[in-house]
């Protein structure tokens, strides 16, 4: 099927695209999250990711092709939603029909998500999906010392 967004458990064979895909420049200035050394970034998904036995956690595929992960964890007593895409795969709706699909799946509500303000994209997609503003993170400065990287809390009841 052409164009066809589909979510399914994380395999281990997931976890080398998913590395290189959190090393795009303009993905971790958009995300106003760095990339992670490679060790660091494998521990993390083993250990807090694939080991955490209470999250969902789905990779998205894109015409059979892996384009991404979607996931749900536990943070501050809140259970929240992150996403992350390749950027070739960036402007085509794709992120917009995986949220939607996965919050059909992660039933617990509130759902939060954050995203850097400047990342209109993200929260467009959010917005489609449900997802209100419900806050901002303060005192959150980018690498250059500007608020502009603050973060937006997004809420889904």
């Amino acid at each position: 099927m052409i164009n066809s967004v589909l979510l399914r458990d994380v395999l281990e064979a997931d976890l080398p695209i998913f590395y290189e895909q959190q090393l795009e420049p303009e993905a971790t200035q958009m995300a106003a999250f760095p990339a992670r050394e490679r060790a660091e970034f494998m521990a993390h998904w083993q250990n807090n990711v694939l080991g955490n036995k209470r999250g969902l956690k789905k990779t998205i595929l894109f015409d059979g092709q892996v384009a991404g992960n979607i996931v749900s964890f536990e943070q501050f007593g809140e259970r929240e939603v992150g996403y992350w895409l390749g950027k070739e795969f960036w402007g085509k709706g794709i992120a917009s029909r995986s949220v939607a699909e996965f919050v059909q799946l992660e039933r617990t509500r509130p759902l939060y998500a954050h995203v850097a303000r400047h990342n209109i994209a993200s929260r467009r997609v959010l917005e489609k999906c449900g997802f209100v503003e419900a806050g901002l993170v303060l005192g959150f400065l980018d690498e250059d010392g500007v608020d502009d990287a603050q973060l937006v809390i997004m809420e889904l009841r």
